[in-house]
């Protein structure tokens, strides 16, 4: 007898609209910067210095200068799968002029010591894996009792929109709802509670980018949250 099996892939990778979106000043200034402020507008009691700060997910490294500015870590690190996302993100680390830990790495299995970090900064990364219990168990076991999840997502309505799933590439077995989001965050032992949490419902979640509301028109929201901000606690 002969068995043939095949791995699935850890993600699915974004297709090269999607890698090229991620470099425009649409994605930073209306997807990065806003959800940034979301989730730090989150965060009780923000302390003047976090010591080690993770971003898992890191993309092409935008959110390094606003994670060094916003919780000016002793040790920052950036963590993607994509060579080329790595490649992009050391470019931007030099640019800006940051001390940057680039690691490549599988987000469901990582090299960190446990109880080591002070802050996750995971953004539009979560929708993208396929081992997405996993990667939460690595996010618990490697931050510190008390450390923070800084969690952006966009849930499944939006990645089932027709021009999302034109233009992106996504595990679509893998897209849950906000509420489903909440409870898998729960599930991993993390603690959070209404104030820390939000539904932003941003123009770029509308099928047709908010023109509605720019020619004037009265927008219809969707009819379930299109994405999750949360600042959860280990």
């Amino acid at each position: 007898m002969k068995v043939v099996t095949e791995t699935r892939p850890l993600i699915v990778r974004e297709t090269r609209f999607g890698s090229w979106f991620q470099g425009t000043d649409i994605w930073v200034r209306h997807v990065l910067n806003a959800a940034f402020d979301e989730l730090t507008g989150l965060i009780d009691q923000r302390r003047d210095s976090y010591p080690v700060v993770v971003d898992v997910g890191c993309g092409h490294g935008y959110a390094f200068r606003l994670l060094r500015d916003a919780f000016r870590p002793q040790r920052l690190i950036g963590v993607d799968y994509d060579p080329a996302c790595l490649a992009a993100a050391r470019r931007r680390a030099a640019a800006d002029r940051i001390g940057v830990e680039i690691l490549q790495e599988d987000s469901a299995s990582l090299s960190l010591a446990s109880t080591s970090v002070d802050i996750i900064f995971c953004h539009q990364t979560l929708h993208h894996l396929v081992q997405q219990d996993q990667a939460l168990d690595e996010f618990h076991r490697i931050l510190k009792p008390g450390g923070l999840l800084l969690l952006a997502e966009s849930t499944k309505v939006f990645i089932y929109s027709w021009n999302v799933r034109w233009f992106f590439a996504h595990p679509m077995d893998m897209q849950r709802t906000a509420g489903e989001y909440l409870q898998l965050v729960r599930r991993h032992g993390f603690e959070f509670d209404d104030r820390h949490t939000s539904f932003p419902d941003p123009w770029w979640s509308y099928a047709d980018l908010g023109m509605r509301d720019w020619l004037g028109f009265v927008g219809v929201s969707p009819p379930q949250k299109p994405s999750c901000d949360g600042c959860v606690r280990r």
